[in-house]
Order: structure tokens, then C-alpha cells, then sequence
């Protein structure tokens, strides 16, 4: 039985990604931060419950224990992320932007994920079989930007900072599959629902690298249709 942690995964593409590996056979823990609304996505799903806000170091630390206690990880999902907006509503440009906004957007997207994956890696490194799957963004590839209309900075540059980071934990854990998935744009809270997709699309990338073998792909960013540039 494969177990499987995500992060962020009371609602959105983390709701749809656990209800999807379940499905799959997945034992799944329901990262979220609020309990009471971790708790309910998680009896809705069939799936366990695990209290996890990523900018916590005792929050993260306490479920690392929950975990190990029941048997510990395969797969971690870093899915766990934030936007954030101007008091007008706006997307923040690079004219607004401050350095308050940026350390806001990269406590959760970047040091969130720094913080889990390496409070979990002990228990993925006595995985037969251990996966992580960063949830980038195709805003995140550098070869793209100057054509990407997307005003905003803070969001796209932490996800390209999540693709060096893929990078670097993969070249560092060569037993691991270690990936970067691009979604595509899926209407979720994160862009108040705005996006072009569905959840049930935005989650096939996700759900397909969470689930990779042995001999899978390692250090690569992909969205549904294969690999993207960086």
C-alpha cells in the first residue's frame, strides 16, 4: 500500500489529487491548516487527516510524527500554495511589487516547501518506491516569460524558484522520482476561480507523477502534454 501526504488538500487540485490516488489505492493523509475543514475534506474522501501548515516549524514537525507513527511516506505532494493580491483586488505588477509581498508568497510556495521535504525526506528515504511532485506553475519557465502576459511577480518567480529546487533535491536523491508539474490554469480559490480548467484536468498531471515508478522520470518539470522548458 502506497501512502501519500498532500500538502494544501482540503479543497482545489489537492482535494482532486487525493480523491483521485485514493481511487488508486493510495492510503492519503490531507495536509491542510485549518482542522475543521481539513477534517471534513478528509471523511468526505475516505482519506486521513493530518493538521500541516507549511510555514510552521512545529505544525510540520507534529505531522511528520503523526505520520511516522502510522507507518510512514511514499509520496509527497507539495502542492500547498498562496497568491497574493493588492487591497484594490489587483494583481500585484512589478511597478507595486515590495519585498513584504515577495517574503509573504515565498513563506508558503518556497520556504513551505523547503520546510516539509526536508522534514520528510528520513521517512521518504525508507520508502521502497519514494515520490515527491512540486506543483509549479507555466508561469515558472524562464523561456516563456517574455512572451507571458501574466502581469504578476511575486507567484511566477517563486514557482521558478520551485523548478531549481526539483532540480537540485533530484541531483541530491538519485533513488527518488523528484518532479515539477504544471497544472495548466485550473479555476481554483488560488485565482478566484478564473482559470480554464477544471480540477479534474488540472489534477492529471499530478496525479500521474505521484504515481511514477522506479524507472520513471527524475529532475524534470512537465505539464499534461509532456516536458516544458525551463
Amino acid at each position: 500500500m502506497t501512502t501519500t501526504l498532500i500538502t494544501g488538500a482540503s479543497k482545489g487540485l489537492g482535494h482532486e489529487t487525493a480523491r483521485r490516488l485514493i481511487a488508486a489505492g493510495h492510503t492519503v493523509y490531507v495536509g491542510a491548516r485549518n482542522i475543521e475543514r481539513g477534517s471534513a475534506a478528509a471523511a468526505e474522501l475516505g482519506a486521513r487527516f493530518v493538521q500541516l501548515d507549511v510555514t510552521d516549524d512545529a505544525s510540520v514537525a507534529a505531522a511528520v510524527a503523526t505520520v511516522e507513527a502510522d507507518g510512514g511516506l511514499d509520496v509527497l505532494v507539495n502542492n500547498a500554495g498562496i497568491e497574493v493580491w493588492s487591497p484594490e483586488g489587483d494583481i500585484i505588477g512589478a511597478a507595486e511589487l515590495t519585498a513584504d509581498v515577495m517574503r509573504e508568497v515565498f513563506e508558503t510556495n518556497v520556504f513551505g516547501l523547503v520546510r516539509v521535504t526536508h522534514a520528510f525526506l528520513p521517512l521518504l528515504e525508507r520508502s521502497a518506491a519514494p515520490v515527491v511532485v512540486n506543483v509549479s506553475s507555466g508561469l515558472a519557465s524562464l523561456a516563456r516569460a517574455a512572451d507571458q502576459g501574466y502581469p504578476g511577480v511575486a507567484y511566477a518567480t517563486s514557482k521558478t524558484a520551485v523548478n531549481m529546487l526539483t532540480v537540485q533535491f533530484a541531483k541530491a536523491f538519485p533513488l527518488m522520482r523528484i518532479n515539477a508539474v504544471e497544472p495548466g490554469y485550473t479555476a481554483t480559490d488560488l485565482n478566484r476561480h478564473e482559470g480554464a480548467q477544471t480540477v479534474e484536468q488540472g489534477a492529471e498531471i499530478i496525479v500521474r507523477m505521484a504515481q511514477l515508478e522506479q524507472d520513471g522520470p527524475t529532475g524534470g518539470y512537465f505539464d499534461a502534454a509532456g516536458p516544458l522548458p525551463w
